[in-house]
């Protein structure tokens, strides 16, 4: 018997939806506002505003474009081999083997992959905001995590499949 393939769709990249708009919205509102502010403000007889502070406006404004963007671009890319977790701050590259379980439940805005180890690794691009979409995709994930993980007593990586030991919870 061979093991079932995947289709291309199951290995398209996990992305949240609306925490993506707002956060491409607040790099162009950053950007707008700051880089009008640094151009409008009033140049002072005194020396109050000078060059510096326009710089610093507009730098400030950069570099709250710089964080929304990197939340735009939070995502988690599956592949035969495993998933690649882009979240907020790290990236984690994770083996199908070493999640054991995909939580979307609770209090928790977003997945979260348990750990052969012990530890846990949130999954920012599918997230509770999303609604119906999030649930959808959590349960996608849950599919890969028992296609491609191991056979928790087998040792090895076995026939790819995981036994009915694993804890998936998605939806």
């Amino acid at each position: 018997m061979t093991e079932p393939s995947p289709t291309p769709d199951a290995f398209a990249p996990f992305r949240p939806r609306r925490g993506r708009v707002v956060a491409l919205g607040v790099v162009v509102a950053s950007l707008v506002v700051f880089g009008g502010i640094a151009v409008i403000i009033p140049t002072q007889v005194d020396g109050r505003w000078g060059l510096g502070d326009r710089l610093m406006f507009f730098g400030l404004g950069v570099v709250i474009a710089l964080l929304a963007w990197r939340y735009a671009t939070i995502m988690a890319v599956p592949s035969r081999a495993g998933l690649v977790v882009r979240n907020l701050v790290l990236t984690r590259v994770l083996e199908w083997p070493e999640v054991v379980g995909v939580q979307f439940g609770g209090g928790a805005p977003w997945v979260t992959l348990d750990l052969a180890d012990g530890d846990t690794v949130a999954v920012m691009a599918i997230q509770k905001a999303d609604g119906e979409t999030a649930d959808h995709e959590a349960s996608r994930l849950a599919a890969l995590v028992q296609v491609f993980g191991e056979v928790p007593d087998g040792g090895g990586r076995g026939n790819g499949r995981r036994g009915d030991s694993g804890s998936e919870d998605a939806p």
